[in-house]
């Protein structure tokens, strides 16, 4: 039928004409491609469109996404369908505050729903470029509030950025670096991120918390929590941080992985300053600090992470050094040793020697192996240009821990009823850590000098 349509468009010899020729053969194209379009249609062509409609909502939605790879024509059909009020109704699910979807067996929730239109985006957009894609989608999503930074009321009772998260995840996988580069800057400008990051970081710590705390629901849930593979990761908390300072960089990692109040899950500015605080509160740090050290993480050099772990432990102000030493054996042997090991290059032998001290404190409370602290002294120990040098430091290692004694011993002595017993336990502590600490040098110093029989 097409070629009897074409041989009588071309039958006319006469050249003046030929402008209406022309115009024919167009014709033809167009009915052509028309017809293309139809038959990748298969036998939903026969259908209405609002039947064809219909059809899908007796289809989940991962069912839609395998539809879409069908033909061009159905994508863009559903294509469509996504944008029409019927298909935003049903794909659009906004209960964030209630995870069980109406009607469905135990165990279906809407982040597995939103996962799944994840992939059916990736579908249907397949190709189209980069920009073109993601206007889309954020032409699909900007009426749902709760994915927007500052959209929903009630953030810590909301699943709406975890499923935003989830979705983004689904969709970009696969993607190289320079799109997700994209992504990323298309998700500030969305956000208006960089502003309100520069509002905090910038302003006194806990003058903002409302906003601080919404900052750190968006980096987690939507940037940083739902990557399988380390490297992703990296790359996600580096686009956050690197465009700042070093010190912003500091303030930031605080506010997205620091300790926060079970109470209102503000962040917990004064908890490293107080007192000594438990593994729980330095874990998400430690971990931050771990991932930007790794391989994975190109952009960073050893002295970039030791430098932000410096700054790190004067935010806001500086830290009890116990959590200080707490936070360097959770972040692993190798960050804690080009930590002491830079201290020792620079001339800081006593700050080093108290580190020490405090090493061995949270080893003895935290239930460690002694032998650790001993061996990352003696490693350190080797860092030391000269004998003398290494002396120096093992005499203040020495003084360290006599001063340490004494300062508590009068805090026992001066302290009323209450303080007294928080006092004393402090010093029961730091003894038994210096005869531990003292046991195992003692121990490695004899297995050393020993000879064979």
């Amino acid at each position: 039928m097409t070629s009897t349509a074409r041989a009588s468009c071309t039958s006319v010899p006469n050249q003046k004409h030929r402008g209406s020729n022309h115009h024919c053969r167009q014709s033809c194209s167009a009915v052509d491609t028309d017809s293309q379009s139809l038959s990748t249609l298969g036998y939903f062509k026969t259908l209405p469109l609002e039947i064809f409609q219909m059809l899908l909502s007796y289809l989940s939605v991962k069912d839609i996404s395998v539809l879409s790879m069908v033909s061009k024509a159905i994508s863009n059909r559903l294509v469509n369908y996504i944008s029409t009020p019927s298909g935003n109704r049903r794909l659009l699910l906004q209960d964030f505050h209630n995870i069980k979807l109406p009607g469905k067996r135990e165990g279906s929730c809407i982040i597995e729903h939103y996962k799944s239109l994840g992939l059916l985006l990736k579908r249907c957009t397949l190709l189209l470029p980069t920009k073109d894609r993601l206007r889309y989608i954020h032409k699909v999503l900007s009426e749902v509030s709760c994915f927007k930074l500052s959209g929903c009321p009630s953030p810590l009772h909301c699943v709406g950025l975890q499923c935003y998260g989830l979705f983004l995840q689904i969709l970009i996988a696969g993607w190289d670096e320079l799109e997700c580069h994209r992504v990323f800057n298309f998700l500030c400008e969305l956000s208006n991120l960089p502003r309100k990051v520069q509002a905090v970081v910038s302003s006194k710590p806990g003058s903002a918390r409302k906003l601080e705390l919404r900052i750190r629901l968006f980096c987690r849930s939507v940037l940083l929590n739902h990557w399988v593979h380390r490297s992703d990761s990296a790359f996600w908390l580096t686009r956050i941080l690197k465009p700042w300072p070093m010190v912003n960089q500091a303030r930031l990692l605080y506010i997205i992985f620091g300790p926060v109040s079970s109470l209102d899950g503000h962040v917990v500015w004064q908890k490293m300053i107080e007192g000594p605080t438990d593994e729980t509160s330095l874990k998400g740090l430690a971990d931050a600090i771990k991932l930007l050290y790794d391989t994975e993480a190109r952009e960073w050099t050893a002295d970039d992470v030791i430098s932000l772990v410096d700054e790190l432990s004067v935010v806001p102000r500086e830290w009890l050094l116990e959590n200080n030493a707490r936070l360097l054996i959770l972040s692993g042997n190798n960050i804690c040793f080009t930590f002491m090991a830079s201290k020792a290059v620079n001339g800081r032998a006593v700050e080093l020697a108290r580190l020490v001290v405090f090493l061995a404190l949270v080893c003895e409370k935290d239930l460690y192996c002694m032998d650790w602290a001993v061996k990352m002294m003696q490693k350190v120990c080797k860092v030391f240009s000269t004998p003398g040098e290494r002396n120096i430091f093992l005499q203040s290692v020495e003084n360290a821990f006599a001063h340490m004694v004494m300062d508590m011993l009068q805090a026992v002595l001066a302290g009323n009823r209450d303080q007294e017993d928080i006092s004393f336990l402090n010093l029961f502590h730091l003894v038994n850590a210096q005869a531990n600490f003292h046991k195992e040098i003692l121990y490695l110093t004899m297995r050393s000098g020993s000879n064979p029989i």
